[in-house]
């Protein structure tokens, strides 16, 4: 059975980078950023940090730049808060979550509108003979 260590640990640092990016944080180019998950590799060596951006391409871009530059000074914060022996490492990553339930709306809409579509064609639809089961002679 894996070890709950590594979740204890992602969900603290969950909730520093979220604090840190709020208050600490100053840089012009960081948007509505949300952290979606945390994964700590079992070693506790490496987070993988995911996250949403509120807003276009251009928002996700400069998100991600202030993240970047702003990751030594994450990292610090979650090393003096966690006091591990050694601070893991932290990794940026743009949670696809939101685009892919999107598209899954998408594909469910376009199913509807193909049922609808069906059922009107149902309706006045007429068999090809009175009986097909009927043996012709």
């Amino acid at each position: 059975m894996p070890s709950k260590r590594p979740l204890q640990v992602a969900d603290r640092i969950k909730e520093l980078v979220a604090n840190a990016l709020e208050s600490r944080v100053k840089d012009p180019r960081l948007g509505f950023v949300t952290i979606t998950d945390v994964r700590v590799t079992g070693d506790l060596q490496q987070a993988s940090v995911f996250y949403t951006v509120l807003g276009d391409a251009a928002a996700h871009e400069s998100s991600a730049a202030a993240l970047s530059s702003a990751k030594g000074m994450l990292r610090s914060e979650v090393g003096r808060a966690l006091g591990l022996r050694v601070t893991p490492s932290i990794e940026f990553f743009l949670d696809g979550m939101a685009d892919s339930a999107s598209a899954m709306n998408d594909l469910i809409e376009q199913m509807h509108k193909a049922d609808a579509e069906l059922e009107k064609l149902r309706a006045g639809a007429k068999p090809v003979a009175e009986d097909p089961y009927k043996k012709h002679n």
